[in-house]
């Protein structure tokens, strides 16, 4: 039911102050979601305390990776744990296991690195399925117990087309390198760590093994058999019209829709009818709709702007995009026939090319295009053929996202699915068979299952791009963040192919 992957105990000197740090990683057989697992322990002062694990991981052989972490400072008033005691519990199904090392209960001495479970030669130390947008290389350390003659990662990040193998280094002074410990390496059980740096660079997946020899004989960590999988987060895309100054309680939907972009962790974001006061001409940039959402936003995020026409007799109206990435080159220009400042149907679209980590080269366009019968065909064959000239054999995708102002089964939405090479993403992810039905093998009921969206705002990706949607949602509802403005707003998130 449970049983110990490995645990460290490590008093650690790099703040100064020491404090000593538990960590305890248990493999847990999954017969239940709802699960408690918690190691209850005792250090020198003899009394026992529960600590909670929590789920990292699945694994396999039916099982989960999960962790219970405790750090303790050296106060006046508190002293150091020291040398532990600890056993392992399990509740699922209404039944309790524990595991108390055949009744001679696990022990751990103070600071002195890592303890390996009894069926876990080998075993990778503090995995994370996480890489970060900004990480080139993949930190790997694994604890090995016995005589390792060698010890290496055979890993690859295209799925095993390709495989590379990084050999491991030893250090006797890992520990106190990393922590400015006194533990010994290898230390009083056997058990050395070693360590290697993969050099994964914009990679989005890592997958690996690591393989050790060890007294002669061969050994593997896997995960078992499944592997370890890193991976970068997906890439999230929303778009979001803001109607321009038109709500009540302004200020507070932006902040909502800023607030939504921080809890989402949001990579892009298309808005449209941007507004700012006119200011004969001039306009305003204090009251800028994006400026005031960017400002609410963690730092970098970067924006571009621009704007096309007076809307509401009041305000310059544009498009804006926020990008977690720099930008490598924007560009601005009208799709319209008409370029008239007065004009609501003048229209101006805004590419912005940004190079994300672990996805390549992207073109991202916000648009804001006239209806059916105010120019909607000029100007969307206009920003195609624009699109097209920018989707180089370097540019891994581009998205067209904003408002379109054609329903979904109108007369407009077909023009884009007959005309262009340009497919509905959101439509994708929510409803593959009347995508099927509409984009790959087109029926004449195709449309008519389209009835009830409503949809005018779409996420548009031009076909044979290297990404794929994973997911998507309606974010701006009254069972979401709330309304914020006439449009819902919609987030779609991507992986590479």
């Amino acid at each position: 039911m449970i049983e110990l992957f490995y645990a460290s105990n490590v008093i650690s000197r790099r703040q100064g102050i020491p404090r000593q740090r538990l960590t305890f990683v248990l493999l847990v057989e999954n017969h239940a979601y709802a699960k408690q697992v918690a190691v209850r322990w005792r250090g020198e002062d003899g009394e026992w305390r529960d600590t909670p694990a929590r789920y990292m991981a699945p694994t396999g052989e039916g099982r989960e990776v999960w962790r219970a972490d405790v750090e303790v400072a050296l106060t006046e008033k508190r002293s150091l744990p020291g040398n532990v005691q600890f056993v392992l519990y399990v509740s699922q199904q209404g039944r309790e296991h524990w595991e108390n090392n055949g009744g001679r209960t696990y022990a751990l001495e103070a600071d002195c690195g890592v303890l390996l479970g009894e069926r876990h030669p080998v075993a990778h130390l503090d995995f994370s399925p996480h890489v970060r947008p900004e990480q080139q290389t993949l930190p790997v350390a694994v604890a090995v117990r016995g005589r390792a003659a060698e010890v290496a990662i055979e890993w690859s990040t295209d799925g095993w087309k390709s495989k590379r193998r990084t050999k491991c280094t030893f250090s006797r002074r890992y520990w106190d390198r990393e922590e400015l410990s006194n533990a010994r390496n290898p230390n009083q059980y056997g058990v050395g760590v070693w360590t290697a740096r993969l050099r994964v660079r914009d990679a989005f997946r890592v997958e690996y093994a690591i393989r050790a020899v060890i007294d002669g004989k061969e050994q593997w960590d896997n995960n078992l058999g499944v592997n370890y999988v890193a991976k970068r987060d997906s890439l999230k895309v929303m778009i979001l019209n803001l109607h321009c100054y038109q709500e009540e309680n302004q200020m507070a939907k932006l902040a909502t829709v800023a607030q939504a972009i921080r809890q989402l962790k949001i990579d892009v974001v298309c808005l449209q009818e941007v507004a700012e006061h006119w200011n004969d001409g001039a306009g305003d940039w204090a009251s800028n709709t994006a400026r005031i959402i960017h400002a609410q936003l963690p730092q970098p995020y970067y924006m571009a702007v621009d704007w096309s026409h007076r809307g509401f007799e009041r305000y310059r109206e544009g498009v804006a995009i926020l990008s977690r990435y720099p930008f490598m080159r924007t560009e601005a220009r009208y799709v319209s026939e008409s370029q008239d400042i007065y004009d609501i149907h003048s229209r101006k679209v805004l590419m912005g090319q940004i190079h994300a980590p672990g996805f390549g080269l992207l073109n991202i366009f916000s648009v804001h295009l006239s209806w059916w019968e105010q120019g909607f065909r000029t100007q969307f064959d206009a920003l195609c053929e624009w699109a097209e000239q920018r989707h180089t054999r370097h540019v891994a995708a581009t998205l067209l996202c904003g408002d379109f102002n054609v329903r979904v089964g109108s007369p407009g939405y077909a023009y884009i699915v007959e005309q262009s090479d340009f497919e509905d993403q959101f439509l994708k992810i929510a409803d593959r068979s009347a995508f099927d039905a509409i984009f790959r093998h087109p029926r004449d009921d195709g449309a008519r299952r389209m009835e009830e969206d409503r949809r005018i705002d779409f996420i548009l990706m031009k076909r044979n791009s290297k990404l794929r949607p994973v997911a998507a949602q309606r974010l701006f509802t009254d069972n979401v963040y709330g309304r914020v403005s006439d449009h819902e707003g919609f987030l779609v998130e991507f992986e590479p192919v």
